[in-house]
């Protein structure tokens, strides 16, 4: 037996994505409709209770339309979440505040009543199903981080924060505090809360000690008329 034959090689996991983008699309609209069904479903229902009967229902399509494009209801849910969100910028304003403010107050702040249903249903989701909370984080959270982080590279590259600014605690920073006060607090964070957030929290904090720089002063003693007169 040949060393190639008894090693073991481990498939690599594909990513949602990836998988349906390998299936047939669905003509026209209809894709989209049924994704936008899958939405008004999984917020009215949460993740827990949907299932790919009331997406059909919902969309006015069969089950086997939907088995054709999605393997099951993760892939489909996904989708969804993807197509809500579109496609991802990435702002070069030049400013680590500039980059903030365009990226999270871009869109007005998290304050339509159906986006928060969508995303309160995720949320207990990712919590009770392992396969789902992969995919999520996968597929709809790691592209969107990745983002964060470049935003807070270049800023560090450009000597707005410091060299050792840990970014892994950073760039989640202000998605953190946007849903700890809109699911704990119960407050809806539109676009004013969060320029506070960035202007109040992450920029002094981000930005402390950046860059310092000493300032040589030269301080001339005028003498006195005593010192004068004694000369």
């Amino acid at each position: 037996m040949n060393q190639a034959s008894t090693q073991s090689t481990t498939p690599s996991t594909p990513s949602t994505a990836d998988a349906t983008s390998h299936r047939p699309r669905i003509e026209g609209d209809r894709e989209l409709e049924i994704l936008d069904a899958t939405l008004d479903a999984l917020a009215e229902l949460g993740y827990d209770r949907l299932t790919m009967d009331a997406v059909a229902t919902r969309a006015r399509a069969s089950k086997a339309t939907l088995y054709r494009r999605w393997n099951d209801k993760t892939s489909l849910v996904i989708d969804a979440l993807l197509s809500q969100k579109g496609p991802i910028s990435e702002p070069d304003t030049g400013t680590l505040r500039g980059d903030l403010l365009e990226s999270f107050c871009g869109m007005g702040g998290l304050t339509d009543a159906h986006q928060i249903a969508v995303f309160a249903s995720v949320l207990t989701a990712i919590s009770r199903d392992e396969d789902f909370a992969l995919a999520f984080r996968r597929d709809f959270i790691a592209p969107k981080a990745a983002v964060g982080r470049r935003i807070f590279e270049r800023a560090r590259e450009r000597g707005e924060i410091c060299a050792d600014v840990d970014l892994d605690l950073f760039a989640p920073a202000v998605p953190g505090i946007i849903l700890h006060r809109l699911f704990l607090l119960g407050e809806v964070p539109d676009a004013d809360v969060i320029a506070r957030v960035i202007d109040q929290i992450i920029m002094p904090a981000a930005t402390y000690g950046a860059r310092p720089t000493t300032t040589t002063r030269t301080t001339t003693t005028t003498p006195t008329s005593a010192e004068k007169a004694d000369s």
